[in-house]
């Protein structure tokens, strides 16, 4: 087998890096990007869901710690 040496291997190196990147952007960065098609992606899904019901052993229900309070 021979020895990939120079542009070679640099062009071996940049396509197996951007494979990995095309396989990651649908996954990561995507949705990153464009929060509210996943937002109401989740309302249509959730909807006739009152958490406060199905939340195991009465705890209290999940809230976003970064909100501000009113």
């Amino acid at each position: 087998m021979t020895m990939l040496i120079g542009w070679r291997y640099k062009l071996f190196v940049g396509s197996i890096v951007g494979v990995i990147g095309l396989a990651l952007y649908p996954i990561v960065v995507h949705p990153m990007l464009n929060t509210e098609h996943y937002k109401k992606i989740q309302e249509r899904n959730r909807q006739g869901i009152r958490q406060e019901d199905i939340q195991p052993g009465n705890m209290k229900v999940w809230s976003d710690p970064f909100e501000k309070k009113h």
